[in-house]
């Protein structure tokens, strides 16, 4: 870790950058940004699904992530340079998967979650990549896979439960057991305990998020317009939550991770 400014206060310009991420990070949820985007609330959707929707989305979510790790990650080019990144592609790629899904139903849904959360899980690892981020370390990989449970908070969320670094903190010691693992083997197994328990903890939150995008879509004569345009809102959501996660990483290289917590307090103490 560069330790070149620990133990310092953050640079004027490196202040913005944490109170540009920290508005990113506690950004509201899929539920309100989809309500507000279809100008009516996504509970109108809930009731028209069928029963057991809310198991088959949870088994999906689970699967879907399990798959960006081992497919999206391992795809990714580790060894280029960081550049800024490119998220426009990534973007198209996810507005036409969601089309699909939004003109042919929950059947449809569940078929292309697997394909927009790979979508997404590139399109957070380029934004990692842009950030200074080595794709080659476990750590970062798994810090990509960390994005999907920092998906915002619902309108009725505690914030000293879903919190930037109460979500963090929450996932440490998993990441930390599932990095470990992944330094000594070579490919991931969806068997591995180390691996499950990540998933499974991540899951249990962007299954929140992945149910009110589903809910969204059902809302009569959404269509494949509307299908689209949710999933464009979705990956343009994970594609903020990442810049801002991957801003504060690359600043706790810089200072350490008690000077820019402590930073990022202050910012919320001080609205």
């Amino acid at each position: 870790m560069n330790r070149k400014h620990a133990d310092r206060e953050l640079s004027a310009a490196h202040l913005l950058e944490l109170a540009e991420a920290r508005r990113l990070l506690e950004t509201p949820g899929i539920a309100v940004k989809a309500s507000n985007l279809l100008g009516r609330p996504i509970e109108a959707g809930i009731g028209l699904l069928p029963a057991g929707w809310r198991d088959k989305v949870a088994d999906a979510t689970r699967q879907a992530l399990m798959g960006a790790m081992n497919g999206a990650l391992r795809t990714m080019d580790r060894g280029a340079a960081a550049g800024a990144a490119a998220p426009g592609w990534h973007k198209l790629a996810a507005t036409l998967s969601g089309a699909a899904g939004g003109a042919f139903g929950l059947p449809a849904l569940l078929i292309e979650l697997p394909v927009s959360t790979t979508i997404m899980c590139r399109s957070i690892a380029d934004i990692a990549r842009g950030e200074g981020e080595s794709l080659d370390d476990p750590a970062a990989r798994l810090a990509c896979i960390e994005v999907f449970a920092l998906g915002g908070k619902g309108p009725g969320d505690d914030a000293a439960e879903t919190g930037y670094f109460a979500v963090r903190a929450a996932l440490a010691r998993a990441v930390s057991d599932a990095a470990q693992f992944l330094a000594t083997h070579a490919a991931a197994s969806e068997g591995a305990p180390a691996l499950l328990r990540l998933v499974g903890l991540v899951a249990a939150r962007f299954h929140v998020q992945v149910s009110e995008k589903v809910a969204a879509q059902a809302v009569p004569v959404i269509g494949a317009a509307g299908g689209a345009l949710i999933n464009l809102m979705f990956i343009d959501h994970y594609q903020d939550v990442s810049r801002g996660h991957f801003t504060v990483r690359r600043l706790e290289r810089l200072y350490g991770a008690d000077v820019v917590r402590r930073a990022y307090d202050g910012l919320g103490q001080a609205r």
